[in-house]
């Protein structure tokens, strides 16, 4: 997820980690707990007992933060005040609620404020006043009520403490955004934000809490990662906003693997896709369905000649996948060599699997334009000349290694996928031994692809691919058993993104 030199960690990290710890196993609730703990952990061990404590809580996971300090700093002997800006039938964290909850059946103990509007000033004193208004999403200009109450925290006497980020900074950056809560402690969970960094003067002193959750988590594929490649689709979209592909490959033996690489990027939400293929091909595919748009090219075999027709299709789509089913004869190496420079001149990302990966072995270099390969262990040892190693971290070494040397995404394919940049690292887990059967890894191309041609970071493409392909599978097996061929996985890609986290119904046979 991250390189491990690095300790700090962005919004949307800390984001895709949750849902994906979540997924295996440590809930919401967990981590709440264990925030919540940590806050009251640092004022019971810096201030004396019996204080007046006010928690100002946002309606959301901040807020939940605070409710379960509160709870934690009663039982302590502190006396506590909860101030809920917001009203508490809006509190949208099922986590956040359940502390609440149980807050209200204190309420003899711990009063609770609700404000609900600017104009209405909350009537506290305290000596420690604890900011868990809204946390490290946070983006744009705070509104009211929140911004009012940022003043009121300002203009109290107490030793104030933020919650994972004072209320009104931006974690990622450190920008102000429009006022924000002068602390003189903040605790954040799990790693550093980098925005604390370069807001010292809001932050005070800094405390990394930890939350229950191993370094070794981050580089878990999940459901996380699959939420993080998304995009919400606007009402008033046109065609092509989400993004159009052209996918090259097929030769005068194969003609199902490009499709199946085009099918799949439509699932996955590209509105677009040009399947360029020999003509012979184009003319059957076309008779296998009207979702795909052929692109007639001469020849039965991809060749230097078919250059110029694509050259205006490659001007206009976001992205391009090219190598499943189109050969290795000689006139299509040559092509290869070619298109891809075309394809750096046209600024295209670009994705290469199966034959296309071989006939890039021999010329293989940086490319100027994002590039994503996906190999299984043996195209792997074709493209780098290295056989992986029995020892999976030293083929997570050996991976990261080359993926630096290609300035490339590299996605391995086997029973656990790989997934490196030159600095970040994923392990996916989802798949089964059904998915040996051909046509599986033009799938999982075709939804990296689409995913890219939507414009989603390469790596980031390329991780949400190995989880939704691989549960995908498991779905299929789950239903019909290890029988199963490419075609059946397509049909599962959309109810994967539109709930990642079903993945856990799923019993393999």
């Amino acid at each position: 997820m991250q390189p491990k030199n690095r300790s700090y960690i962005s919004s949307r990290e800390m984001r895709t980690l949750e849902v994906n710890a979540e997924y295996f196993g440590v809930s919401l609730l967990q981590l709440m707990e264990l925030a919540g703990h940590n806050v009251a952990h640092e004022v019971i061990s810096r201030l004396p007992k019996s204080k007046k404590v006010a928690i100002f809580c946002g309606v959301g996971g901040n807020g939940g933060d605070g409710f379960v300090a509160a709870r934690h700093l009663l039982a302590a002997g502190f006396n506590v005040t909860v101030v809920l800006v917001g009203r508490s039938r809006d509190i949208n964290h099922d986590a956040a609620l359940k502390n609440f909850e149980i807050l209200q059946s204190l309420q003899d103990k711990v009063p609770i404020l609700e404000v609900t509007d600017s104009s209405a000033t909350p009537d506290v004193t305290a000596d420690i006043v604890v900011d868990a208004l809204l946390g490290t999403g946070t983006k744009g200009k705070l509104k009211p009520p929140i911004t009012q109450i940022v003043s009121y925290i300002n203009a109290m006497s107490g030793f104030k403490v933020a919650v994972d980020v004072p209320t009104g900074i931006d974690s990622d950056t450190g920008a102000v955004l429009g006022n924000a809560v002068k602390a003189d402690l903040t605790v954040t969970f799990h790693r550093t934000k980098k925005g604390l960094e370069n807001a010292k003067k809001y932050t005070g002193e800094i405390v990394v809490g930890g939350i229950g959750l191993p370094t070794e988590m981050e580089r878990f594929a999940g459901p996380g990662d699959v939420l993080l490649a998304l995009k919400p689709r606007s009402p008033i979209g046109h065609k092509g906003d989400f993004g159009r592909l052209l996918v090259i490959g097929g030769s005068e033996i194969y003609s199902g693997a490009p499709v199946l690489v085009s099918l799949a990027a439509m699932r996955t939400g590209a509105d677009l896709v040009y399947l360029a293929t020999p003509q012979n091909n184009a003319y059957e595919i076309s008779s296998m369905s009207p979702d795909l748009i052929t692109i007639k090219l001469e020849g039965n075999n991809l060749n230097p000649d078919n250059l110029k027709t694509l050259k205006p299709y490659l001007e206009m789509v976001d992205a391009v996948a090219m190598g499943p089913g189109m050969g290795l004869n000689a006139e299509t190496q040559k092509f290869t060599e070619a298109f891809v420079a075309d394809v750096e001149k046209a600024g295209k990302p670009l994705l290469l699997d199966a034959d296309g990966l071989k006939a890039f072995a021999k010329f293989k270099r940086q490319l100027k334009v994002p590039l994503v390969l996906t190999p299984h262990a043996g195209e792997y040892a074709v493209l780098t000349g290295e056989a992986l190693p029995e020892n999976q971290d030293e083929h997570v070494a050996m991976i990261q290694k080359n993926a630096k040397k290609l300035g490339a995404t590299v996605l391995v394919k086997g029973k656990v996928d790989i997934i490196c940049d030159a600095e970040r690292t994923k392990l996916n887990f989802t798949g089964n031994p059904g998915m040996t059967v051909g046509g599986t890894g033009d799938v999982l191309g075709g939804i990296v692809a689409g995913l890219m041609a939507q414009h989603v970071d390469p790596f980031e493409a390329a991780v949400a691919g190995a989880f939704v392909n691989g549960a995908a599978g498991d779905f299929v097996a789950n239903e019909i058993g290890y029988h199963m061929v490419a075609t059946d996985i397509i049909d599962w890609i959309p109810k994967l993104l539109e709930d990642p986290m079903s993945h856990l119904k799923v019993k393999k046979p």
